[in-house]
């Protein structure tokens, strides 16, 4: 367990070796080389998966082990991992279970077919959570050598590869404009969505030659809101709740709460809407509520 340290301290111990990782992906993106086996899917992004991310996510689970024996860890490689048999759980602590039963994900390579088409706008990202939801997560952009991290009810930070955290400063966005990035599950609707507000459509507006603003754009500033059928614990999710913590509103389409990550499974979230302002949000809820996704 980690019940003399907070998610912060956590995210300390573990930023050296994040910084690491980051620089290790950053030095060999022009060298990369695919693995075959993971283009047996349909989905452009799910089916990149590089040396890197099975590189970062063994050095990581050599730090944590190191670090943090008996902590729970959940990587998106954990299939192919040596080392996931060592750690306590892949999964949530129980519901009535101390808080800082916590559990650590890691997505090694954010946005991997960025990646892989030599594009900057990937991210190591890491969180801390336990059952009712995030703790903390940090989001390391090895290109544009800077990071983010967020802390629950603190706010969302960034700084330099050379800041430590207290160095990093709150992250405001001046002008987020109205850009908004649907998920792949939800091109269908683009038109609609488009009808009020500028797309990013990511099942057909990604390019391996020019970048199109990701998800992480709400970290940038390149986009102010972001649409998701459905959005995974380990990056999707962890950045709408930076978004979250940076002052954006969250919520399902609905309008409703998120519910507490113990309710979630196979670690995601469902019906994600996050922008910047409340009347935007208000918007993306009524557009979304009166389409049919039957």
């Amino acid at each position: 367990m980690t019940d003399h340290l907070s998610p912060k301290a956590i995210l300390q111990a573990l930023l050296p070796f994040l910084k690491v990782a980051g620089a290790y992906a950053q030095q060999i993106q022009q060298r990369i080389a695919v693995l075959p086996d993971k283009y047996d899917g349909d989905h452009l992004f799910a089916n990149a998966l590089t040396d890197a991310d099975l590189s970062v996510q063994t050095f990581m689970e050599v730090a944590l082990l190191a670090k943090f024996p008996h902590i729970r860890f959940y990587g998106e490689e954990y299939e192919k991992s040596y080392n996931t048999k060592y750690f306590r759980a892949i999964d949530l602590g129980p519901a009535d279970g101390p808080k800082s039963d916590y559990l650590i994900t890691l997505d090694p390579i954010d946005g991997t077919r960025y990646y892989l088409d030599g594009h900057p706008n990937y991210l190591v990202i890491l969180t801390v959570l336990n059952g009712d939801g995030f703790e903390a997560a940090i989001a390391v952009s090895p290109a544009n050598n800077c990071y983010y991290y967020s802390l629950r009810d603190q706010g969302t930070f960034v700084g330099t590869m050379a800041d430590q955290l207290e160095d990093c400063q709150p992250l405001k966005i001046a002008d987020p404009g109205e850009k908004v990035v649907l998920g792949w599950a939800l091109s269908s609707i683009a038109d609609v969505v488009r009808s009020h507000y500028p797309v990013i459509d990511l099942k057909t507006d990604y390019s391996a030659k020019t970048p199109v603003p990701p998800i992480n754009g709400l970290l940038t500033g390149e986009v102010a809101g972001v649409i998701l059928a459905s959005a995974q614990f380990i990056d999707t999710a962890a950045l709408a709740w930076m978004a979250k913590e940076m002052g954006y509103h969250l919520s399902t389409f609905d309008g409703s709460p998120l519910p507490p990550l113990f309710e979630c499974h196979n670690y995601r979230q469902s019906e994600i809407i996050v922008s910047a302002t409340a009347e935007m949000q208000q918007r993306l809820i009524e557009i979304m509520q009166s389409i049919s996704l039957r």
